[in-house]
Parts: structure tokens; sequence; C-alpha cells
């Protein structure tokens, strides 16, 4: 077997065997095979698709391509969740205080940027110290001492996954149902939890942007997870406009500070506490979503969530004076004003032209091997259905330089679309 005819197998559409699928993942992963033909591989994949069983298979496989967590002597219910992606989703920051502040734990690995996304853990890594890349042990030991740990995967926890998932990000493969749900699935499986809850955006600012393609993405990651023995429960979510009032990674850590004090964007809100309340129903903690959604906002009003944040930022390394003071974030050189055009109200906020200009800003990566400015991005005053005068500040840039101000701020004006009435928009769409 080799890979080359793996390569032309999948090239001329046929289905993979499970001894393939195997030999490509524990190949990749040691370093047999090299990147283009993995590429190039992932490619044929994308183009010509997987079946059901392949797709199956190479959850399993990516799952299996290093250690699998057994965490049952911390919880014998821990629930973990996580998004497909999307522009200003800086949802797990928010949610899993909150989460492990009721006491329910929280073991959770998060990905980086992917495409026109934000990655969790790079928005973690903008906080002076911290650490995403502790061991095993201490990512155990912080979930027993304090109910809590964020990590990106860099442990021994499904690595064919992490070398797919860069690769994916820079040949224009993010957007693939099989590629995403395994993707997705085999870090869930690996990180050690039994239940999952996954918010499926879709959207412009998402990698599914049909409704349609988002619930096949939603019911395959659903059979994934019976077939491995997970509950798993999809929450469809909306992703045509940023989720909340900023873009970029300190500046989502700000955002999140300010939510876990109270101060939370409606359309977070919504988002989060719909998504809370399928954790704590699948963790058994509570009867009814009525009291579920009641703890979940007495948690933030008392302070208990955003105390966790600090208990988790200290405990991974991190400077918790830049949460307990976000002016001490380190600020972007420029800061420029988008200035609304006309009258109205604002009907779009395209988030995938979002997401574009924000690359061009240095929020994410073009190549895998580019670095990020933590201080980059945009904050939004005004968002889809929000009236506007001519010579309101709609939003501003984060740059560093004023060439890509410019050109970021001509980019944003051409991402709104101002008209005559007024939009209601819908966070979530489905529970699957």
């Amino acid at each position: 077997m080799n890979i080359l005819d793996i390569i032309e197998n999948k090239k001329r559409k046929k289905e993979l065997s499970k001894e393939e699928i195997e030999y490509f993942v524990k190949n990749y992963t040691n370093g047999e095979i090299t990147d283009y033909q993995a590429a190039a591989l992932i490619m044929a994949i994308c183009i010509n698709g997987m079946t059901q069983d392949e797709i199956l298979e190479l959850t399993m496989s990516m799952a299996h391509s290093g250690d699998v967590l057994d965490l049952s002597d911390i919880s014998k219910n821990i629930v973990d969740k996580h998004s497909t992606g999307g522009v200003g989703d800086k949802v797990t920051l928010i949610l899993m205080p909150i989460i492990a502040a009721l006491g329910i734990p929280v073991a959770k690995m998060s990905g980086r940027g992917l495409g026109i996304t934000g990655g969790t853990a790079d928005k973690l890594e903008s906080i002076p110290g911290y650490n995403i890349n502790i061991t095993e042990k201490e990512f155990k030991q912080n979930i027993k001492d304090i109910g809590i740990s964020l990590i990106a995967p860099t442990l021994n926890l499904a690595p064919a996954d992490k070398k797919i998932y860069a690769l994916r990000d820079t040949i224009s493969c993010t957007n693939s149902i099989p590629l995403i749900a395994s993707s997705i699935m085999s870090k869930k499986i690996a990180a050690g939890a039994n239940a999952f809850v996954l918010d499926v955006t879709c959207g412009k600012g998402a990698f599914m942007t049909d409704e349609n393609e988002a619930r096949k993405l939603a019911k395959m990651m659903n059979l994934i997870g019976k077939w491995a023995k997970r509950k798993t429960v999809c929450v469809l979510t909306n992703m045509d406009e940023p989720l909340g009032n900023t873009v970029g990674n300190s500046l989502e850590i700000i955002e999140t500070v300010k939510a876990l004090k109270g101060e939370i964007a409606k359309d977070v809100e919504e988002v989060v506490i719909n998504l809370a309340i399928q954790i704590i129903n699948l963790s058994g903690k509570y009867s009814s979503s009525f009291e579920s959604k009641k703890k979940v906002l007495e948690v933030i009003k008392n302070g208990k969530a955003y105390e966790k944040f600090i208990e988790l930022v200290k405990r991974q390394n991190g400077d918790i004076s830049y949460i307990e003071n976000t002016e001490k974030f380190e600020k972007a050189p420029i800061i420029a004003p988008v200035i609304c055009q006309k009258d109205g109200y604002v009907e779009e906020l395209n988030a995938r032209e979002i997401g574009k200009a924000g690359l061009e800003l240095g929020i994410g990566r073009k190549k895998k091997e580019d670095s990020i400015d933590f201080r980059v991005g945009m904050t939004f005053n005004k968002k889809i259905g929000d009236k506007v005068k001519k010579g309101d500040i709609l939003a501003y840039v984060h740059a560093n330089s004023s060439e890509k101000a410019d050109e970021c701020v001509q980019n944003i004006i051409l991402s709104y679309k101002i008209g005559n009435k007024k939009i209601n928009k819908k966070n979530i769409i489905e529970i699957i």
C-alpha cells in the first residue's frame, strides 16, 4: 500500500478502505507522508466527498492517532462544547467559565484560527503568559482542582487532526463536510468527554454558508457521536454577521471579560444561554431549561463566572492583571473610524467580507507559518437592525499601519448594506 494509490483512488471517486484511511492517518502523523501528498488527498476528498463509512473511519483513525483521555476519575458525566467557527465567535471563552462556575467539569480542547474564522486558542494566547500547551497531567489536574481547563490540541491528542487542520487552512479546503465533521469529532472523542454540544454555525461568516449544508454537517456529527457512544446535540446558529461587538484576538478577550461581568451583546447572550441550557441538560445538573437559564444568569450576576475565568487564566500562567484591568492590553497604533454614508437601517453586515478584511489586518494566518498580531481587529457600533444616520461611526478599525487601516475601512464600508427597512435577525436557527 502507498499514498499515491490512495490519492489515485480518491481522485477517481473510489471509496477508501479502512486500511487505506488508517495507512494515511498513521503515516502522515509520523512524517512518512509529505505535506504535498497529504494536500493532494485532502483536495481530492474536498472535491469528491466521502461516504458515511469513510467519514466514520477517518474520525476514529484521527481520534486514535495519539492518546485518548480517560476522565472517568474526574466525573462520570463530562460535557464538551465545540463550534464549527465563525467571525467574532468568542462563545467558548464566555460559556465555559459559566458552565464551570455551575459545578459542571469543563475539559475543553480548542482550535486555532481556520480561514476567515478566529480560533479560541489564538485568543487565549493574546493574554500574556497564558499557556495553551500544558501537559496531559496538568490538564486533568486543572479540571480536578478548579473544574476547568482550556487548551490547544497540542497534547498527544488527535495529532493527525492537528496536522490536517493546519494544512486545510492553507489549501482552501475548509468547507468540506467530511473534513469538518471528522476533525471536530476526532478531537472531542480524544479529549475524553462523554457528551458533546456542537455549535454548528451557518451563514456568510461560517464554513457552511447554506442552512441545508449545515444541517447535513450536524446530522453527520450526530451520527458519529451515536456511533462512538457519545450523547450529542447540535445547535444551528446564525453567522451572517460577526458575533458580538469585536473581531480580533485581544479585542475579543476584552469583550469576554465585559460579558462575564454582565455587559454582554444580545446576539452573544442568546447563543451562550441556548448552548448552556443544552450542556446543562446533558449533564443532568438541573431538571428544566427554565432553571438552567436562571442559574446561568445568576453566576454572571454574582460574579462567579468572571471569578472562574480569572482562576482559569491564573492556573494556566496567564497574567490576570490584564483581565482585572483590560486597559493593559497593548493597543494597535492606528485606530480609524468607519463613517456611515447614508441614513437608514443596517440590513447587512457581511461576515465573510469582514473575515477577509481581518486576515489582511493580521488577525489570522494566510500560511500556517504566519504569526498573528494580537492587537489588530475591528469593533462594531452598528449591526443588523440598527438605525443609523449619515456621519455615524459604524465601526473602528484597529491596525498596525495607516495603509492597512485605510484598506480595511473601505472593506468594512462595502460590507455594510444600509436600507430603508428594519431587519430582525434570528440567532438560533434549530436544535438537532
